[in-house]
């Protein structure tokens, strides 16, 4: 069913006498931590270290205002955008967030049906637990694009382009902030790493070149094929130069995740880099690193109007999509907070904080005097 304008949704939840499903991201946070195993959830809701980089996120939006604007005729709103030749009908995407069979069993497959459902695409991690052709599957005509852990073996690097490709994935997006896990305090404190268990593996363990490693399948072998897996992630050698050998992998727009400074994003964009995603992994790397929404301003003067930006890291609600939007985002990706609604309900969680977010941004934009997502003013924000 399409999303539904934000008045309608308001409506039906006043006319219905309420709903069973939270609003605030704070209630969906608080209710998914009572469903979810403890050490399954701090992976999801930790960070670096102190975790004061997570906070940062979302504190740097609350500290930009919104100034709506009046009597600018927004009886009808525009809320689709266009990028590399996606097309979704709202500014956001679903982030790529891996190991979600942690979360609830129907991992990705239930967040590609949701992404169906909607129309909203799903950027699938590399480190899902659910084989990159089935969730391809899964999402039917809606776009998608596939999230790259740029490993250190280049055939099976190689391997996973050609695969996302072949099935349909219209980008790849390169996470170049995490060449090595950043140091999680919750995770070590829980000696919890779900991917030596198997979990998080599963485009790995689907892949022939990774299968021709192993002694026994890893239908037989779980532990041993995870601890080959484990040991292909560390590349802390990678170079910009490096970036010349994946263009010829693949003829697939290539977007940098991870991005966070004027430097770094005309380093793309002279490596020929189609689009970037502001991002600091949602915390979950480097602690005390600079807010994604505050590095968005600083990339988008260095990148210049017209160069798909897209940024993520603290996004929660409908105003926080329009004000990234205001301070030059062409669209944002959303992370935890569909993660919260996959283990409250599976495909059902995940369509409810879709359709949620799309509709407190279409309200918002409606109050705040914007017709189209695609034509954000600037001093939108202050």
């Amino acid at each position: 069913m399409p999303l539904e304008p934000g008045g309608t949704v308001q409506n039906a939840i006043y006319l219905g006498g309420g709903d069973s499903w939270p609003l605030a991201p704070e209630e969906w946070e608080a209710r998914a931590r009572e469903v979810m195993a403890p050490a399954a959830f701090d992976y999801v809701a930790g960070g670096a270290g102190s975790e004061s980089t997570g906070r940062e996120n979302v504190a740097a939006f609350s500290r930009r205002r919104l100034r709506p604007r009046m009597l600018a005729g927004t009886a009808e709103r525009d809320l689709s955008v266009e990028l590399l030749g996606l097309r979704s009908p709202v500014p956001f995407l679903l982030a790529p967030v891996g190991v979600l069979s942690i979360v609830h069993p129907d991992a990705e497959l239930a967040v590609a049906r949701a992404s169906a459902a909607t129309g909203v695409p799903l950027v699938l991690s590399s480190a899902a637990s659910t084989p990159l052709e089935a969730v391809s599957e899964a999402t039917g005509d809606t776009p998608r694009w596939f999230q790259l852990y740029w490993l250190a073996d280049r055939h099976l690097t190689a391997s996973l382009v050609g695969r996302a490709e072949q099935a349909g994935y219209g980008a790849i997006v390169v996470t170049v902030d995490t060449l090595m896990l950043g140091w999680r305090d919750r995770d070590l404190r829980n000696a919890y790493l779900p991917f030596l268990g198997g979990d998080g593996l599963a485009q790995f363990f689907s892949d022939p070149v990774f299968r021709a490693w192993l002694d026994a399948p890893p239908e037989e072998d779980v532990q041993s094929a995870a601890i080959r897996a484990l040991l292909t992630f560390p590349n802390l050698g990678l170079t910009w130069h490096d970036l010349a050998w994946l263009r010829e992998q693949t003829t697939l727009p290539i977007l940098l995740k991870g991005v966070l400074t004027g430097e770094d994003a005309h380093l793309a964009v002279e490596h020929g880099v189609e689009g970037i995603v502001v991002s600091n992994h949602g915390g979950r790397q480097v602690d005390g690193a600079v807010a994604a929404i505050d590095a968005l301003v600083e990339v988008r003067e260095v990148v210049g109007d017209g160069y798909p930006l897209l940024v993520d890291g603290g996004v929660r609600r409908g105003p926080d999509v329009l004000k990234a939007l205001a301070l030059g985002a062409d669209a944002v990706l959303v992370g935890r907070p569909y993660v919260y609604g996959l283990a409250l309900g599976g495909e059902a969680g995940v369509e409810a904080v879709i359709r949620r977010l799309a509709a407190e941004l279409d309200v918002t934009m409606a109050l705040s005097g914007v017709a189209s997502a695609r034509a954000v003013a600037r001093g939108l924000v202050t």
